[in-house]
């Protein structure tokens, strides 16, 4: 059984997601950066451990991912997911965790990495807005896409409905990720990653209109 750990900052509407659907892998433990975070909370109404690991107390990201990459280690962890997890990772961490970690990111990438992506969104006037998960590499938002959310933008949306939107389209294809990882539909080989045994040459994707 695959084991996981999910990595949060804030309230953890993710982590509800993936605790919800009843994975085939077993989410081990919740790290956060933040010790108010609602998530923890989450974590401990389901049985799940937690560890509190604050940024502010080390002297530099190196130093604070080398305590996350340990906490890991000792709860044996085979996937990170990231669930709203505030800090950007090292080179080194990445390196550690690469082609075992994923995350979710609010845009049809690679359209829009980076910050603010419902108000780019309506900037540029797009019909189609939604949300990617994809492995977690050095480069930002860069790794390969292995799902993708997809709704068509309302005339009338702003900024808070859209991200309401995403938010739903998350919660439906985070979880749905993270067991085609847990059972092998998707696979990081060394050949590339495989969708149902064969190479990923674009997201599946999932659409709400």
């Amino acid at each position: 059984m695959i084991k996981i750990a999910v990595l949060v900052s804030g309230s953890g509407s993710n982590l509800q997601a993936l605790i919800d659907a009843n994975l085939s892998g077993q989410i081990v433990g919740v790290i956060s950066n933040k010790p108010e975070a609602y998530a923890l909370e989450r974590a401990q109404r389901a049985g799940i451990q937690t560890a509190v690991i604050e940024h502010k107390q080390y002297p530099n990201r190196e130093a604070f991912d080398d305590v996350m990459h340990q906490q890991l280690l000792d709860w044996g962890v085979d996937l990170v997911v990231l669930a709203g997890f505030m800090r950007i990772l090292s080179a080194k961490f990445v390196s550690a965790w690469e082609g075992k970690m994923i995350n979710i990111h609010p845009s049809l990438l690679p359209q829009y990495k980076g910050m603010h992506t419902h108000q780019r969104v309506l900037k540029t006037g797009d019909l189609y807005h939604g949300c990617t998960v994809h492995y977690v590499t050095a480069e930002l938002d860069a790794g390969q896409a292995l799902a993708q959310g997809v709704l068509k933008v309302s005339y009338h949306d702003t900024t808070e409905t859209l991200a309401l939107r995403v938010h739903e389209l998350e919660h439906l294809i985070y979880p749905q990720v993270v067991e085609w990882i847990c059972n092998q539909t998707i696979q990081h080989t060394s050949n590339g990653v495989l969708y149902r045994g064969k190479v990923i040459k674009a997201p599946v994707q999932f659409c709400k209109i």
